[in-house]
């Protein structure tokens, strides 16, 4: 079991933007590795009207204590009003790969 990692969910409205939210977040040392899922179809409600556009999804690895700098981080530096951000807890995984991202965070 760990409760000391997490893995933090967001959308861009670009690869492009994507990418560079993913270096910016590992080379900050908030996160250890992020994954940028191909476009993804979002539908939602926004200012009254549903709406459906394509984003792209990133799933950025981090620990556990990092995760109020990172989603501060991620407000600041997103191009979206409300950028998604919802942190999932990591119940269990690889020790070695839980560490490693222990290691990357610091």
């Amino acid at each position: 079991m760990s409760d000391n990692h997490a893995v933090v969910i967001t959308t861009t409205d670009s690869e492009a933007a994507a990418d560079a939210l993913a270096r910016a977040v590992v080379d900050a040392r908030l996160a250890a590795c992020v994954q940028i899922s191909a476009p993804v179809r979002s539908v939602y409600r926004w200012e009254g009207e549903v709406r459906s556009e394509s984003e792209w999804q990133l799933w950025i690895k981090t620990a556990y204590d990092r995760l109020d700098e990172l989603t501060g981080f991620i407000r600041e530096h997103h191009t979206y009003d409300t950028p998604e951000v919802l942190a999932l807890p990591v119940l269990a995984g690889s020790s070695d790969y839980l560490a490693w991202i222990t290691e990357q965070t610091r």
